[in-house]
C-alpha cells in the first residue's frame, strides 16, 4: 500500500513531508544503496515482521509478493511492482507475509527503510534467489 507523501516549495527551498504516515510502530531505520541499476536485491521477506520504505535519493522500482508458504512458495505468486521516487516522501507499507525483490533506476539512488522489529528481536527473514519465481519478468 503506498502512502503518498507531498511536496511545498517556496522561495527558501522545498519541503517533501508525508502527514499520513505514522511512525509509533518503529524501531529501526536504515537505507539501502545497490551497487548498480542492473542489481537486484531480493527475494527478501518475512512471515512476522513489517516494512515500509521511502526514496531519499534517485528512484526504485520494489517488487512485492504476498507468500503462500514460507518453507516451498508457489513459484507463480502475483508480483505487484511499485515505483518510488525522490520527489515527494511517499511510503510504500510492506505488510508482514510478503518479500520484496528492491532494483534502483537510477545510480546513487538511496533508500530509507523502517522495521517494526528490532534486530534480533525475532528470526523471521527468509530469502529466495532472485530467479526463484517464474513470474519475475511480468
Amino acid at each position: 500500500m503506498l502512502l503518498e507523501g507531498k511536496k511545498h516549495q517556496d522561495e527558501r527551498g522545498i519541503i517533501t513531508y508525508n502527514n499520513d504516515f505514522d511512525a509509533s510502530k518503529i524501531k529501526r531505520i536504515y537505507t539501502i544503496e545497490n551497487h548498480s541499476t542492473e542489481f537486484i536485491r531480493g527475494w527478501q521477506g518475512h512471515k512476522i515482521e513489517q516494512r515500509w520504505f521511502a526514496c531519499m535519493k534517485g528512484s526504485f522500482e520494489i517488487s512485492v509478493i504476498q507468500i503462500d508458504d514460507f518453507e516451498k512458495p508457489s513459484k507463480d505468486g502475483i508480483i505487484t511492482k511499485y515505483f518510488l521516487a525522490e520527489d515527494v516522501l511517499t511510503y510504500l507499507h510492506v505488510p508482514a507475509g510478503c518479500i520484496t525483490a528492491i532494483q534502483a533506476k537510477e545510480n546513487n539512488s538511496k533508500l530509507l527503510v523502517l522495521s517494526d522489529y528490532a534486530i534480533g528481536e525475532i528470526n523471521d527473514e527468509y530469502r529466495f534467489e532472485v530467479n526463484y519465481f517464474d513470474t519475475y519478468n511480468q
